[in-house]
């Protein structure tokens, strides 16, 4: 869920417990240095990872066909 760019902070906390700077946390410890810096590097800037600063009108956490059954 927190590689996926639209899925907020505030959904993986409501689900894993894990806060932003937690989620942090566990992708510097589990991912490849490189990888973890791409990762930040394109979260930092990302409105969709932060509920307040969505679209009001957007109340998913994913996109509709991320997970087809």
């Amino acid at each position: 869920m927190a590689w996926e760019d639209r899925t907020p902070f505030e959904a993986i906390e409501t689900l894993y417990g894990l806060n932003e700077s937690g989620v942090i946390r566990l992708m510097r410890r589990e991912l490849k240095p490189a990888s973890f810096r791409l990762w930040r590097a394109r979260v930092g800037g990302r409105v969709t990872k932060h509920a307040a600063l969505r679209d009001p009108s957007v109340s998913r956490a994913y996109c509709p066909t991320q997970y087809k059954r």
